[in-house]
C-alpha cells in the first residue's frame, strides 16, 4: 500500500450546468419545507431508542444463565450496534447528524466501540479517499488489493479468485475485524496514505487509540467473559458469541453496499499528469448507482445506504432527504445527459455476481 498519493483533479467536463440546476433544485426542496440538511428530532429519537435497546441487549446477555441465552442477546447487541452505526454515525462521520463537529466526533466515537474501529481514521478513509476518488485504482482505499478478492481490473489475478463470486460472503463477515485489527493499525503506525494527514498525533493520540481499544476489548469480551463464569457458561461460548456477531455485523452492512460500486460500474487508474478521464459528477454516475429495497419499509433501515448515487452526490445532507433528492437526480440526469441508475436489490445482486465472475478470470476487464 502506497504512504503518499499525489492529489488527481476532475475536469471541469461541462458539467457546470448541471450542478447549478441540481443545486438549485435541492435548495428550493429545503426552502420549501423550510428544513436543514442535518438529523431532525425523529432521527434523534430513533437514535436514543437504538442506543437503549443496544444498552438493554447487551445488560440482558450478561444475566443469562444458557449458553443459547447469553449468544443470542450478545448477537441482538451487536446487531444493533451496527444499526447504530448504519443509520447514525455515517451521518456523523460526514458531519450532518448533528450542526456540532464536536458532538458528531463524540456519537462516532461512543456508537463504534462495540465494533472496534477508530472513528477517526474510518471518518478520513471514507470521506476523504472513498467519497472523492471512488473506484480509482490506489486512491479508493475500500478497493485497496488484498490478495483475496480482485475488485477491479487493474489488480493481480489470483488462481483462487476464480471462486470468489461463490466465497465472497466469508470475506464480507470478516471484514469489520480485518477493519479495526488491520486497517486502524496500519493507519496509526503510519502504513497508509493517511500518515499525511496526521490524525490524532503525539502522545495524546496514541493514549485515545489505545484506549478505545482497550476499552473495546474490555466491553466484547473482558466484561462478558467475567459474567459468564459467574453464570457457568464456557469461555468458548464467549468466544463463539464474539465472533458469530462480529460476522453477522459485518454482513449486514456489507449487505446493503452489496455492489453498489459494482453494478454495471467503471474502473480508473490514476491517470495521466495527474487528471481524471472526466468530472466529477459523471465519475461518480460512472462508478456508483441507487437501489430500492423490496418491500419499501426496509429502505427506512438502510441509513440512506441503498441510494448511493444519490448519497455520493449529496454527502453533506442526512439521509432522511435521500429519496427526494434521489427524485430531483432522476429528473435533472434526462435532462442533462447523465447515467442515472435505478435499480431492484435482486438486479443489484444479479450484477454484483457477474462483476465478481468477471474479476475472477485471468485478464478480467470491465
Amino acid at each position: 500500500m502506497a504512504k503518499s498519493l499525489p492529489p488527481l483533479r476532475y475536469p471541469p467536463d461541462g458539467e457546470q450546468a448541471f450542478h447549478q440546476a441540481l443545486m438549485r433544485e435541492a435548495h428550493r426542496y429545503l426552502s420549501s419545507r423550510q428544513d436543514h440538511r442535518f438529523a431532525a428530532a425523529h432521527e434523534w429519537i430513533q437514535a436514543g431508542l437504538l442506543l437503549l435497546l443496544c444498552a438493554g441487549c447487551y445488560a440482558f446477555s450478561l444475566l443469562q444463565t444458557s449458553a443459547g441465552g447469553f449468544i443470542l442477546c450478545y448477537l441482538l447487541f451487536m446487531l444493533m450496534a451496527m444499526l447504530l452505526n448504519i443509520l447514525v454515525n455515517h451521518d456523523a462521520s460526514h458531519g450532518v447528524f448533528s450542526r456540532s463537529p464536536g458532538i458528531n466526533r463524540l456519537i462516532s466515537r461512543v456508537v463504534t466501540l462495540p465494533l472496534g474501529l477508530d472513528p477517526d481514521y474510518w471518518r478520513v478513509r471514507h470521506v476523504y479517499f472513498h467519497h472523492v476518488y471512488a473506484n480509482v485504482e490506489h486512491y479508493d482505499l475500500d478497493t485497496e488489493e488484498n490478495g483475496f478478492f480482485r475488485q477491479t481490473p487493474y489488480q493481480r489475478w489470483r488462481p483462487w479468485m476464480r471462486w470468489q463470486h461463490l466465497y465472497w460472503p466469508l470475506i464480507a463477515a470478516l471484514s469489520l475485524p480485518y477493519l479495526a485489527w488491520v486497517f486502524d493499525w496500519a493507519d496509526r503506525c503510519g502504513k497508509t496514505p493517511l500518515a499525511e494527514r496526521r490524525l490524532m498525533p503525539g502522545v495524546r493520540g496514541w493514549l485515545l487509540f489505545t484506549l478505545s481499544k482497550v476499552l473495546h476489548l474490555l466491553l466484547v469480551l473482558g466484561v462478558p467473559l467475567w459474567a459468564a463464569e459467574q453464570h457457568g457458561i464456557s469461555l468458548s461460548v464467549v468466544l463463539a458469541a464474539w465472533l458469530i456477531s462480529q460476522m453477522a455485523a459485518s454482513l449486514l452492512v456489507v449487505f446493503l453496499l452489496l455492489g453498489t460500486h459494482w453494478a454495471d460500474a467503471e474502473f480508473y487508474p490514476p491517470g495521466l499528469k495527474g487528471q481524471l478521464p472526466q468530472g466529477w459528477y459523471r465519475h461518480n454516475f460512472a462508478t456508483a448507482c441507487d437501489w430500492l429495497p423490496s418491500p419499501a419499509w426496509l429502505g427506512y433501515f438502510t441509513g440512506g445506504l441503498n441510494l448511493h448515487l444519490t448519497h455520493h452526490l449529496f454527502p453533506g445532507w442526512h439521509h432522511r432527504h435521500y429519496p427526494a433528492l434521489a427524485a430531483i437526480v432522476a429528473r435533472l440526469a434526462s435532462e442533462h445527459g447523465m447515467n442515472y441508475r435505478c435499480i431492484n436489490y435482486r438486479e443489484l445482486f444479479r450484477q454484483q455476481q457477474t462483476f465478481l465472475r468477471r474479476m475472477g478470470q485471468p485478464g478480467g476487464t470491465t
